[in-house]
């Protein structure tokens, strides 16, 4: 097979899984919950910008918590105090988890490693306690009651199925961000980074600035999928910005496949099915299940459901060198 030919296939492909995710997200709430679904969109969009951090450049972040709830808390406030438009909302939250992320980047990527995961967690613990004692954010109650409001004055979002159709377009314009930066220059300096950082720091990349670019972008999203959370279940809680939601999505992203770009996708479903199904029938258990099953994961499928299919597809169809 010559490059251009190879060039060709990839295209089509990816043309076609973005077909399939588009026709499959119009047509999923008429078979399936809406509710559950953008529940699953949500997750989904935050645990691929997680993977953006640690999947392509091998950061390990503690802390995203921070950007995925204090974006819910800005969002509701502002939709539900100060009657914003729903699409401000999330701008703002958006906004906010930039700012949070450019400042937590410009500490934590002085370290690696370890150091740097503690960095973030601690950062994060401060967001946390924050939102425990500011007033407006509710306490332990959190902000609940929040309004969806009308999409640009027109689309009336409390309506369950316009609401989704919004969702689905935000987790869209997130995911197409994600998978263009993967694809660009920027992305392969980041792998570049991840797999041997003092190679690219030889070459002239300045490895600091694109950890940080990396490290913001990240944390952006993330706070999209946050604040449409607030907006989806009208409310922002506690939960939000715990350290378990870090933890969380670092086993979303593990499940689906690290460093794949459907493997996240795959994984936020997996967990939120798991959370939601079996939580009326074996109730705090299904945090064991869970558990057991990311241990099944990570001793036998490493690369996770995603990264071991790829794995088996090479297997079966090995590329070939020549036509």
């Amino acid at each position: 097979m010559t490059t251009s030919q190879a060039v060709t296939s990839s295209s089509r492909r990816t043309l076609l899984l973005f077909s399939g995710l588009i026709v499959g997200g119009v047509v999923a709430p008429f078979l399936f919950y809406p509710t559950l679904l953008m529940q699953i969109l949500c997750f989904a969009l935050f645990a691929c910008a997680f993977n953006l951090l640690l999947g392509f450049a091998g950061l390990l972040s503690f802390g995203h918590a921070a950007f995925f709830g204090g974006s819910a808390y800005v969002c509701a406030y502002l939709c539900k105090a100060q009657g914003w438009s729903p699409e401000a909302g999330i701008l703002a939250g958006t906004l906010t988890a930039a700012v949070l992320g450019a400042a937590f980047g410009a500490v934590a990527i002085r370290r690696a490693g370890i150091y740097f995961a503690m960095i973030t967690l601690a950062l994060a613990q401060l967001v946390f306690f924050v939102a425990l004692q500011m007033p407006f954010t509710g306490g332990e109650d959190g902000l609940q009651g929040v309004p969806r409001g009308k999409l640009f004055g027109v689309f009336d979002l409390s309506d369950n199925l316009a609401m989704y159709f919004f969702v689905f377009a935000v987790f869209l314009l997130g995911f197409t961000l994600i998978y263009r930066t993967v694809h660009s220059p920027f992305g392969q300096v980041l792998k570049a980074i991840r797999e041997n950082e003092p190679r690219a720091i030889s070459l002239g990349y300045n490895v600091d600035r694109y950890k940080l670019l990396a490290f913001v972008l990240s944390a952006s999203l993330a706070g999209t999928a946050g604040a449409t959370k607030a907006l989806v279940f009208q409310l922002a809680s506690l939960t939000d910005v715990h350290w378990h939601m870090s933890g969380e999505v670092v086993l979303m992203t593990l499940l689906g496949g690290l460093g794949t770009v459907f493997g996240p996708v795959v994984g936020a479903a997996t967990i939120v099915l798991l959370q939601t199904q079996l939580a009326d029938k074996v109730g705090s258990w299904v945090t064991v299940i869970i558990g057991v099953i990311f241990v099944v994961c990570v001793m036998v499928f490493r690369r996770g459901i995603v990264g071991e299919l790829l794995a088996f597809r090479q297997k079966i169809s090995p590329p070939t060198g020549k036509p």
